[in-house]
């Protein structure tokens, strides 16, 4: 047994984080004598329909790959995508044949989670956005979950292992648990609690809703904190929200007449993309949890399209080694590797390892992901019919 269910390191470095047919299959080649060198690909679509996708997990597939006697090219992280490749594996098939459902599950998981990201990234360009579905998810998938949502462009996270995990600071003030356990009628109490004794970094930011109307806790905050306050939240559940974009607007009307017109109004609690572009406009930013820690994975497969040098594939997919494309005109296009691609088209595979050694690590820095994201999403129009 294992801790908390938690399939470890030394089982996916091993291989043994495998579907069971694939222990068959090596026992089958190798009494066969047989293990052919193909070419391998990572494929969602095979032709481009007009639903692009955000690429994300290329950092843990790398380190799955790494020191195998293969060649890769990818896709960088962050890069949009619709139908053809994301990535291409070349070598014997059984030197990385068992390690696809690791494999799929790294590109799967964390790509679907930076999609929904890239939803709500898009639907308030202009606003801070926070991840906090980390409570969502098995513990032991919550640096996927904010890794992923940084590659989307995301301003911060708040699960502090994570941030542990990818070298990130996590972002946070209080719970509706702080302000209860001081009890109903003493909220100022809390507020100032929190303000005196938490670092100075931390934004004094108070929880408003936990017991009573949403303006009437804001004014009890602002008229405790006075210019220590930097910010309200409200996290009110949707059973007691009504007008919700119009509770907004009164809270920031109050601030303004009180003179705290700086003082920023955040907003959480079951939020999707239709939420965000609705308060966009009146919040200054947003904690968004289960939308994007709940998304579905990408339904990526590895196929075989090439064996000994010969095109091969099964019924319903594309043989032969491919090439994807980005034109200017915001465009997806996929086409043959040995073939010349559209005359504005950007080669979006790249090579990544050659004989299992890293030879391109541009793909890995969040930063420049997100950037690219954002970037992209522009390009190709990404939420525009929103």
């Amino acid at each position: 047994m294992s801790e908390f269910d938690i399939v470890g390191a030394d089982a996916i470095r091993e291989g043994r984080a495998t579907d069971a047919y694939f222990d068959r299959t090596e026992q089958v080649l190798a009494a066969a004598g047989r293990n052919p060198r193909v070419v391998a690909e990572v494929t969602a679509d095979q032709f481009p329909d007009g639903d692009f996708e955000l690429f994300a997990g290329l950092e843990n597939a790398v380190e799955l790959l790494s020191g195998l006697d293969v060649d890769v090219d990818a896709i960088p992280e962050g890069r949009l995508f619709d139908g053809g490749p994301v990535m291409r594996i070349e070598g014997r098939y059984l030197e990385f044949g068992r390690f696809e459902t690791s494999l799929l599950g790294f590109l799967s998981h964390a790509s679907g989670i930076a999609t929904a990201a890239l939803d709500c990234r898009v639907a308030a360009p202009e606003s801070a956005v926070l991840s906090f579905g980390a409570r969502h998810v098995h513990p032991a998938m919550t640096a996927t979950v904010e890794r992923s949502a940084l590659v989307a462009g995301f301003d911060g996270f708040s699960h502090v292992a994570a941030g542990d995990v990818i070298g990130r600071e996590a972002s946070g003030t209080m719970p509706h648990a702080l302000v209860i356990c001081f009890g109903n009628g003493n909220q100022e109490i809390a507020w100032r609690a929190f303000a005196d004794e938490v670092d100075d970094d931390v934004p004094r930011i108070a929880l408003c809703d936990t017991y009573s109307d949403e303006k009437a806790e804001v004014i009890r905050a602002a008229r405790e904190l006075g210019d220590d306050l930097d910010g309200v939240r409200l996290d009110t559940t949707g059973s007691r929200r009504g007008d919700f974009r119009h509770i907004v607007r009164e809270i920031q009307w109050e601030l303004d007449a009180r003179g705290h017109e700086d003082v920023d109004v955040y907003v959480s609690g079951g939020l999707d993309p239709a939420d965000l572009r609705r308060l966009r406009d009146v919040a200054d930013g947003f904690g968004v949890g289960g939308y994007v820690s709940n998304a579905d994975p990408v339904d990526f497969a590895l196929d075989i399209v090439s064996v000994g040098g010969e095109p091969a594939a099964k019924r319903g997919k594309l043989s032969g080694r491919k090439q994807v494309y980005r034109t200017a005109d915001g465009g997806h296009h996929v086409g043959r590797a040995d073939r010349e691609g559209p005359a504005d088209g950007e080669p979006l595979l790249e090579p990544l390892l050659r004989d299992g050694e890293l030879v391109n690590d541009r793909s890995f820095d969040l930063d420049v992901a997100a950037d690219r994201a954002l970037a992209d999403a522009d390009r190709v129009g990404y939420g525009s019919e929103e």
